[in-house]
Order: structure tokens, then C-alpha cells, then sequence
């Protein structure tokens, strides 16, 4: 069961994932989380470097979804000024949403990967459908109501894992 919440990679930003990084994995699409995987939960914009690096993957033809499980409102309001497709209210972890932004970026599973910051909804819900995860960390140090419920639940996992020796960054 553990293995759920693998993440297949770690990295401590967006930043680090670069497109060659990915185009050496045939990744041509990213499914990505939003709240504090690409922006604060409570920044309602995308920031320069944020933008930046939006623009360093279409450049180099990597499709990007935004896949949220906040509202319609918020979700908008960050993804359609960028131009970036997006699903709101998302359910994650369940795998709907991850499917549909398959189909609507027309690619397969193995050229598509998950980038998010929380293990109970982007990354068991990326590994649930086989698709490959990146955790990354949460770029704020605070967090909705649930979501801090989800990080305590989180720390355990991640302390069983350790102990087992699955995982080896910090």
C-alpha cells in the first residue's frame, strides 16, 4: 500500500524540473497542482518566474494542465490569463480529472507526469492511474484548513517510508 505514495522523483521546485529533464523521460505533457506546488495557496496570480517557466515548456512542446482541487474561481483566475488549460474541483486523489486531462491533451499515460506537493492527493492519485509523480515542496509554509490535516497524515507516511528506506531526501 505504501507504494501509493511513492513519489516517482523529489524536487524541492518546479524550477528544478526542466524541460529536458522530462523530454529525456518522452514526458510531453505535465499534469500540475496549483496551491502551493506552483504558487502560495493564498497568491491569487502566477509570479514572473512562474511564467517563465509556463513558457519555457510550451516552448519546448510540453503541455501543461492545471489540475485543482479548489474552486472554479480560484482555479480561473490564476490559469486562464496564462492561457493554461485547467480542471477545478478535481476530487483528488481519485483518478477522473487525471484522466480527463489525458484525453484532452490526446497523450498516454507513460508521456505524461504528475507534479504536485501533497502525497494524499496529487501523488496517490497520479500513482493510482500509473502515471509518473514529482512531489515537490510546498513553496508556503501555511495551508488551508484540510490541507493541514493531510500534512500531519502526510508526516507519518513519509516517517514510515523512511524508516523502511524508501525515501532518502529530507
Amino acid at each position: 500500500m505504501l507504494k501509493y505514495f511513492l513519489p516517482n522523483e523529489h524536487a524541492k521546485s518546479i524550477f528544478e524540473i526542466t524541460p529536458e529533464h522530462l523530454k529525456q523521460k518522452g514526458i510531453k505533457g505535465i499534469i500540475t497542482d496549483l496551491d502551493n506546488t506552483l504558487i502560495e495557496w493564498d497568491r491569487p496570480l502566477a509570479t514572473p518566474d512562474v511564467v517563465r517557466w509556463f513558457e519555457q515548456m510550451k516552448q519546448s512542446g510540453i503541455q501543461v494542465t492545471v489540475v485543482s482541487n479548489n474552486n472554479k474561481k480560484r482555479v480561473e483566475a490564476f490559469a486562464k490569463p496564462l492561457g493554461i488549460p485547467f480542471i477545478f474541483e478535481a476530487r483528488k486523489p481519485l483518478t477522473r480529472a487525471f484522466q480527463q486531462a489525458l484525453r484532452d491533451m490526446k497523450l498516454k499515460k507513460e508521456e505524461v507526469v504528475v507534479i504536485g506537493d501533497q502525497l494524499l492527493t496529487d501523488v496517490f492519485g497520479g500513482n493510482r492511474l500509473g502515471l509518473h509523480t514529482i512531489l515537490v515542496v510546498p513553496v508556503a509554509q501555511t495551508d488551508g484548513f484540510f490541507t493541514r490535516m493531510n500534512r500531519n497524515i502526510e508526516r507519518k507516511i513519509l516517517n514510515i517510508m523512511r524508516k523502511k528506506g524508501m525515501i532518502h531526501w529530507e
